[in-house]
């Protein structure tokens, strides 16, 4: 199988790349997040077309296998186990998320969020990933916090997240897996 980098049509995400990489290192920076002893589980991209979806789709279709396509919050997501990772500061990356077009309309078509996994009490979930990050960070304008819990038809696991955002790029934190949320619908 080949590397993602060198598939047709994945090269503006490839392109795209070194931009999230300074863009998710900055943001973490603001917040005072130590990403080093991180366990960082997946990378999601966000795209504006059906069309942006479908390609990249047929991209890591010939890069990867698709480990899970399940609707959530109304919308198809497909998550891939690429090959070959895609490498964003010291962690390496072999799921990546992949969402069609919901509602919300992003500023970018690209890498969008890195998805933390602090194992632990779902309950706790808040509370563990906001002591992680220093208060003047969360206090900065243009930094937004968001609380849910997404969940996919099949999913048995409660998956709250939380989200921390500059409005360019994202970082979640999850108490679970992106596997383990798959293997809790079979």
């Amino acid at each position: 199988m080949a590397n993602w980098l060198s598939i047709d049509d994945l090269q503006d995400i490839a392109a795209d790349l070194p931009r999230f990489t300074e863009a998710f290192t900055t943001l973490a920076d603001r917040l005072g997040l130590d990403i080093v002893p991180l366990a960082a589980d997946h990378i999601s991209l966000r795209c504006h077309q059906n069309a942006t979806a479908d390609r990249w789709r047929r991209g890591f279709e010939q890069c990867g296998e698709l480990l899970s396509e399940n609707i959530i919050n109304g919308r198809p997501i497909c998550l891939f186990k690429l090959h070959e990772p895609v490498c964003v500061a010291h962690w390496r990356f072999d799921v990546v998320e992949l969402p069609w077009p919901g509602e919300k309309r992003y500023p970018h078509e690209g890498w969008e969020h890195i998805e933390i996994v602090l194992p632990g009490e779902p309950e706790s979930l808040n509370a563990r990933a906001l002591a992680l990050l220093s208060d003047d960070g969360l206090s900065q304008p243009g930094i937004f916090v968001k609380s849910s819990s997404p969940k996919g038809e099949r999913e048995r696991l409660p998956n709250p997240t939380l989200a921390v955002t500059d409005g360019s790029v994202t970082v979640k934190f999850h108490p679970w897996t992106i596997e383990q949320i798959v293997a809790s619908e079979e």
